[in-house]
């Protein structure tokens, strides 16, 4: 007999950084939802549905041995072998027990390709250590059964308290630069958006490589001088970054798993939620 949806237990990894925390926060009312946390603070000690885990010091087994999650989402954070061996772990536990796993990956899974934006399908390559790593995760994950995987790749997530505007703020506060890049196409997306997403791909069951970003596409430096508009009322001080002389896309655009209408973005729809 198929397990309630409601029953499902499910296990954040990374639950007390940014985005693992908004997803807790949107599945927590819905389902037996877990998560972890790094260095202790009050907040997540007196929740009794956190645990401390450190990715470079403890195994994560024995998290997934107390939780018994039906869904591991991983939002972790750390140092890359840390978490290539934890993901390893999970992918063990995942075999053994059935449980499904959505890893967050990222854009960068294709940074060494400027040309075009990519789609669901599109070879993975990458130049940076980052990217070189989502991909070695992807790879080790995508081997299980079909059905247990679900690889959510991101672009640039905003919300009005993500810390890449925490830090333009700062940076604005202390009379320093921000910085643009000024032949950068990108896409972008929200956090409350990236977590109805997830929800979801839970309750449909969905599995498979999913481009979460915003279905049209912007240049670095027209984005983020719209967010200063409304962040700062002053001059900003603005540091042009040139990687290149041409344009170059880093940008992870849906084509094959399209979600919903009501759960698809656009910048625009991005700029107005952080207006607010």
């Amino acid at each position: 007999m198929k397990k309630d949806l409601q029953k499902y237990r499910i296990l954040i990894l990374g639950a007390s950084g940014y985005l693992g925390n908004a997803i807790y926060k949107e599945l927590a009312p819905y389902f037996k939802t877990f998560g972890t946390y790094r260095k202790p603070k009050k907040a997540f000690v007196d929740n009794n549905q956190f645990l401390q885990y450190n990715v470079e010091e403890d195994d994560v087994y024995e998290v997934l041995e107390v939780c018994k999650p039906d869904i591991i989402i991983s939002a972790l954070r750390g140092d890359f072998n840390a978490q290539t061996i934890a993901h390893q772990h999970i992918a063990e536990y995942a075999t053994a027990f059935g449980c499904k796993i959505i890893f967050l990956s990222s854009a960068n899974a294709f940074d060494a390709y400027s040309k075009f934006p990519s789609y669901e399908l599109d070879k993975t390559l990458s130049h940076s250590k980052y990217g070189h790593f989502k991909i070695k995760i992807e790879n080790l994950l995508l081997r299980l059964p079909k059905k247990q995987v679900a690889v959510l790749r991101l672009p640039m997530v905003f919300g009005n308290n993500c810390p890449r505007i925490v830090e333009m703020k700062q940076r604005i506060s202390e009379n320093e630069s921000v910085e643009i890049f000024p032949n950068l196409i990108m896409n972008v997306t929200l956090d409350k958006k990236v977590t109805q997403q997830i929800h979801y791909i839970i309750n449909r069951k969905k599995y498979g490589i999913f481009h979460l970003g915003s279905t049209d596409l912007v240049h670095h430096d027209e984005f983020v001088k719209n967010i200063l508009e409304f962040i700062s009322s002053k001059k900003v001080k603005l540091k042009h970054v040139y990687t290149t002389n041409e344009d170059r896309y880093l940008a992870v655009l849906p084509k094959f798993n399209t979600l919903p209408k009501h759960l698809q973005i656009t910048s625009e729809m991005v700029l107005q939620e952080l207006q607010k």
